[in-house]
């Protein structure tokens, strides 16, 4: 996924690598050993990613791109290291983003 352009809407517009949109909403932003990392979930359902399934991308902020992450070791740690930081918390993919807190 190479692009992405954040709407006025909450949604976050990614495009593959056939030319696909496909529309994301922003779960949270967290950080991980000094990267920060966007947890996203699927807008709409599709047939590359399930409806709760969540998907994470480092985020560069010089460039303002999100890089995706092949290591799925990495992906794991961040995913774990989210939800430790949320334990507790009631986060649900229906709120909006301004309203999460890491």
């Amino acid at each position: 996924m190479s692009e992405e352009e954040l709407e006025d809407d909450g949604l976050i517009e990614l495009i593959d690598d056939d030319g696909n949109v496909i529309n994301f909403r922003l779960l949270d932003v967290t950080e991980y050993k000094g990267e920060k990392y966007t947890l996203l979930l699927a807008a709409e359902p599709n047939e590359d990613v399930a409806e709760d399934e969540v998907v994470i991308f480092r985020l560069n902020e010089k460039e303002e791109t999100l890089e995706p992450i092949e290591d799925e070791n990495l992906l794991q740690e961040v995913f774990d290291f989210y939800q430790q930081e949320t334990e507790g918390e009631e986060v649900y993919a229906d709120d909006d983003p301004d309203d999460l807190k890491n």
